[in-house]
């Protein structure tokens, strides 16, 4: 079967956006209040938030979660958020009031980190009307305490290890929805895809990392 042909178009001064690689929009997509994620850049950079091509933002800190950051990303981006609101060293009704404080500035969902206990998330869950998203990075942890206490999304973050938490999750959950990490190569992309991940997070070079490779080609312009 042929290929369909997508038209893209770009502007004179945006000929240029950070995004993963094409193969990862493989994967099958998360349908997130009616829109459809298949790749999240994993950034708070402002700047490289207002020129990606990915379908969301996953912005997660680690720092304490603060509103000021929250609106900052919120008012740049052209795309859905999904904000951090911590879970471990920021927890119980503090996590709770940045929950809601997320949703208040437009997030699509909210992130608790991987140790966050199942009487946080309760808290959370009486409060904000988005879905609430669960960090898993070991088989390990007991993500099935925290599903029945209100996540409804699984972002699972385990590196090397990252297809075999999802090949576990998928043999007690088949349905539940799993954002994971692809890594930068084809090959750990796919191998993600095929374990059942269902959106993928991506790692954006560096604003230094883009700049010098800018400079290196503004120099190559005037030798």
């Amino acid at each position: 079967m042929t290929e369909k042909f997508i038209p893209e178009i770009y502007t004179p001064l945006k000929t240029s956006v950070v995004g993963p690689p094409a193969i990862a929009r493989q994967v099958g997509g998360i349908k997130i209040l009616g829109q459809k994620i298949k790749t999240l850049i994993f950034t708070t950079d402002v700047a490289i938030v207002n020129n990606t091509n990915a379908d969301a933002v996953l912005a997660v800190y680690p720092f304490t979660p603060h509103p000021a950051v929250m609106n900052a990303i919120s008012n740049v981006a052209t795309i859905p958020v999904l904000n951090g609101i911590g879970g471990g060293l920021t927890a119980g009704s503090r996590s709770a009031y940045m929950g809601l404080l997320a949703e208040a500035a437009g997030s699509m969902g909210v992130v608790v980190n991987a140790p966050t206990s199942v009487e946080t998330i309760k808290m959370i869950n009486k409060v904000v009307d988005v879905p609430i998203v669960g960090t898993v990075v070991s088989e390990r942890q007991n993500y099935a305490a925290q599903i029945e206490a209100g996540v409804s999304i699984l972002n699972v973050s385990g590196a090397a290890k990252t297809p075999a938490i999802i090949k576990a999750i998928r043999q007690k959950y088949p349905q539940i929805p799993i954002i994971a990490t692809g890594g930068h190569d084809e090959e750990t992309i796919l191998s993600t895809i095929e374990a059942g991940a269902n959106a993928l997070t991506y790692t954006p070079p560096t604003n230094g990392e883009l700049f010098a490779k800018k400079m290196a080609d503004y120099r190559a312009d005037l030798d």
